[in-house]
């Protein structure tokens, strides 16, 4: 279930009301009338069944909810109430299939911004990639795939397509590849710095580094993993089971490849440059394509189901 804390100018009370209560899958509406101080106006709460919350929030913006008053929403973790048993039932599709599209949108822009935090850590995931290549360890690359953010921006990319929202993909790329950008120079400094303290050797990139060679060597193998990643990051986040994302962060080689170019460059070992860069790309593109080609049909599904939904309760209603 979602609780939903609504602000709302106290002659549209009415009228919110009313949309709350012909949407099905909804319990436990109480109004407080003139308890809202900034902006004025009442505070109307309900709780609605996340398969029909999508709908409630799109109808409640449409009527300009969010501009003359606010729209807040969570995710409640245990409701023991019949009256919310029966909301869910009632409500069509199961929760865990549902899209909450504005959800989406929210933490898709929040994970999308090139900020210092950001970047710090991308930089901070590569280096880490370095030193694990550099070493040939592959406990330091898996290290280094759960903490890079990268997957933020690749799904924010994805989202944009599909809402055709070019502000965020514009977004979302600058924080993809200019946060790449930094890191890789970041590394690339970090790799000469090392070398000159003689812990980094130009004969570490030269050896045969059985456990992470695969980085600079990319195949089709490298972009079936990606869109199975892409695929499970996206219902990951669309079915609010973030704890799925870290096993999606250690199944893609982007951090690492990342991390293998700017080694390599430093040395100007052009082959692994190149190599390790269309690692990189494969990886990244294979992540898009599928959380694009993932949320289509989504999107797609849970129509067919609002529009069968829908026309059981018409001809319920018609009988009657």
């Amino acid at each position: 279930m979602l609780h939903l804390r609504l602000i709302v100018p106290a002659d549209r009370t009415d009228e919110v009301l009313a949309l709350i209560e012909r949407t099905v899958g909804t319990a436990h509406v109480a109004v407080l009338t003139g308890a809202a101080r900034n902006p004025v106006g009442d505070v109307v709460l309900c709780d609605v069944a996340r398969e029909a919350g999508d709908e409630l929030i799109g109808a409640l913006r449409k009527m300009g909810i969010d501009d003359s008053g606010s729209i807040t929403v969570e995710d409640m973790d245990l409701t023991l109430s019949r009256r919310a048993d029966e909301a869910e039932r009632a409500a069509p599709g199961e929760g865990a299939d549902a899209v909450l599209w504005e959800e989406l949108s929210e933490v898709t822009h929040e994970e999308s911004t090139f900020s210092a935090t950001y970047v710090s850590f991308l930089a901070l995931a590569t280096m880490l990639a370095a030193c694990g290549v550099m070493l040939d360890n592959a406990v330091l690359i898996v290290g280094a795939m759960a903490v890079g953010p990268e997957f933020g921006p690749l799904a924010g990319i994805s989202t944009a397509l599909v809402q055709r929202a070019p502000r965020l993909v514009a977004r979302s790329l600058w924080a993809l590849v200019g946060g790449f950008a930094v890191a890789m120079v970041l590394t690339a400094g970090f790799a000469w710095l090392l070398d000159g303290l003689e812990l980094f050797t130009e004969d570490m990139v030269k050896a045969e580094r059985p456990n992470t060679g695969f980085i600079w060597h990319p195949d089709w193998m490298s972009f079936v993993v990606a869109v199975l990643a892409g695929i499970a990051g996206t219902l990951s986040l669309t079915s609010a089971k973030s704890g799925a994302l870290i096993g999606v962060a250690i199944s893609v080689t982007t951090v690492p490849a990342a991390a293998n170019a700017a080694v390599a460059f430093s040395y100007q070992d052009l082959q692994q440059t190149w190599g390790s860069s269309a690692q990189l790309l494969a990886n990244l593109g294979g992540i898009v394509l599928a959380g694009t080609l993932t949320l289509l049909v989504q999107r797609a599904l849970w129509n067919v189901r609002r529009r069968t939904a829908s026309a059981g309760r018409r001809t319920v209603s018609t009988s009657r």
